[in-house]
Order: C-alpha cells, then sequence, then structure tokens
C-alpha cells in the first residue's frame, strides 16, 4: 500500500473522485430498488410476523394512497440494508488514498466488522425487542371503563414502527466499534471511558429514548445492550492494548538478541589465529 505523500492530488481531482464514488451508490440504490419494489410484499411480509406472532391479524389503511407508498418505502428500506457494504467500500475507497498505511490497517478491520454489528443489531430487534413490545402495546386491547377497545394499527404506522426499530438498533449496535475508533484515533483513553460509565448510563437512556417509540419497555430493551454492548468495547480496547503490548515486547526482544559470541570474544566460525 502506498503512503500518504506518494497519493496526493488536487483539489478537483478529489471532487471527481467523490462524484464518481456517489454515482456508484446512487446506481446500486437505484438497481436494489427496483428488485426490491418487485418482491415488496414478501419483504414486508417478513416485517409483520412479529406482529402476527402477537396476535394481531389485521392491519387497515385509511389513505388510498397509504398501501402503494408503504410498497415504495418498504424497497426503499431493503434497498438501504442491501447495498449498505456498497456505500462502506465506496466511503473507505475515497478515505483510504489520504491514510497512510498504518493507518489503513488499523482502520479496515472497523469498517469490515460495522455491517456485521448493524446486521446483529437489527436481528436481535427482530427476534427479540419486536416481540417483546408489541406484546406490550397490544396488552391495552380489551375493555377500559366498561368501552371495548380494539387494536387496529395501520399498514404505515406498523411500518414506522418496524423500521425505526430495526434501523435504531442496527445503529444502536455500532457503538463498539464507535468507541474503538475514537481511542485508536487517541480522542479519548479506556480510563476516560470506564470512569464516565455512569454517564453512559444516563446517555443510553436518552439514546433509547430517540431510537425506540415513546414506551418504557421499548426504550429498556434498547438501552441495556447499549450498557453491555459499552462493558464490551472496554474488555475489547485491553484486549487490543494487551496483543499490541505483546508483540511490541516480541518485536523489541528480537532486536536485542545480538549475534552468538563465543568465550574468546570471537565470533561463531571464526577458527582464531593462525
Amino acid at each position: 500500500m502506498k503512503d500518504l505523500d506518494e497519493t496526493k492530488m488536487p483539489l478537483l481531482e478529489h471532487l471527481v473522485e467523490l462524484r464518481r464514488r456517489l454515482l456508484w451508490v446512487v446506481a446500486t440504490l437505484a438497481v436494489a430498488f427496483v428488485g426490491c419494489f418487485y418482491v415488496a410484499k414478501p419483504i414486508f411480509a417478513v416485517l409483520v410476523q412479529p406482529l402476527l406472532d402477537a396476535g394481531q391479524g389485521r392491519l387497515i389503511f385509511t389513505d388510498i394512497f397509504e398501501a402503494f407508498f408503504v410498497e415504495v418505502k418498504v424497497a426503499l428500506f431493503a434497498a438501504l440494508m442491501i447495498t449498505f457494504p456498497v456505500l462502506a467500500v465506496q466511503l473507505w475507497r475515497f478515505v483510504a488514498p489520504g491514510l497512510y498505511a498504518k493507518e489503513k490497517r488499523a482502520f479496515l478491520p472497523f469498517l469490515l466488522l460495522t455491517p456485521v454489528f448493524f446486521a446483529l443489531g437489527a436481528s436481535f430487534a427482530y427476534l427479540v425487542a419486536m416481540p417483546i413490545a408489541l406484546e406490550f402495546l397490544l396488552g391495552y386491547e380489551g375493555e377500559i371503563g366498561g368501552v371495548e377497545t380494539d387494536a387496529l394499527p395501520g399498514i404505515g404506522n406498523y411500518l414506522g414502527f418496524s423500521t425505526k426499530f430495526l434501523f435504531g438498533f442496527g445503529v444502536a449496535f455500532l457503538l463498539p466499534i464507535l468507541l474503538m475508533i475514537l481511542e485508536r484515533a487517541g480522542l479519548v483513553t479506556r480510563e476516560q471511558l470506564a470512569g464516565g460509565r455512569r454517564y453512559m448510563i444516563v446517555g443510553a437512556f436518552f439514546i433509547a429514548a430517540v431510537l425506540t417509540p415513546p414506551d418504557a419497555v421499548s426504550q429498556v430493551i434498547l438501552a441495556v445492550p447499549l450498557i453491555l454492548l459499552y462493558e464490551f468495547a472496554l474488555v475489547a480496547i485491553r484486549v487490543t492494548h494487551w496483543r499490541r503490548a505483546k508483540v511490541a515486547a516480541v518485536a523489541g526482544s528480537e532486536e536485542n538478541e545480538g549475534p552468538e559470541t563465543p568465550p574468546g570474544g570471537g565470533r561463531v566460525g571464526d577458527s582464531g589465529p593462525t
């Protein structure tokens, strides 16, 4: 990999390169959107599965265009999920020439782990958080003060609910990567992160309040994993420091080892005076 000084470009060339990367992303997104729109109904059928499991088998729409725009939103959401790796790769190819070789080796693993952690967060939302939240929220259905209440969620309302869960948890699960990047860049230290643990607990509930629907159950379901992910990041940073120290110690010991010297003072292989 070339170093930074060997890959300098004028500003105009940077802008042209940025335009080319953005065109790749937009073109990929457009192709993915067309394909996802063709299968929008099966995708939405997957999204409504937690609702069916919670015992609610009916969705309504009161706007004549609502069902159509729901399919458009489903296709766009699915296309964004599918093309996220393309966006990450194009972003890396644009930024990488401006980094030193050592910086590239340091940050490339974080880029590769980003879609993995995002997928883990979305999977957690779909398999755990959404069923629990729906079970709690639909529990208000029934008789209240002698009046019968029925849950009839709108199709657009449910789509917003599910996509907010999936996207919110996906972004939230990127917290360890963000913290490790900040620590690797020298902006924070592990000691500072450990000392700010109590502030993180408050921040976790604030983030959960922003990224989830306004009910206490949904917020707790997201806040608790955020706190655990914060602790995971601290452990991962400690392990990274330990590995780097071990590699440095091995390299230092190899440098300090000189050529073998026999008792007489000559080098190994010397035959001595003749």
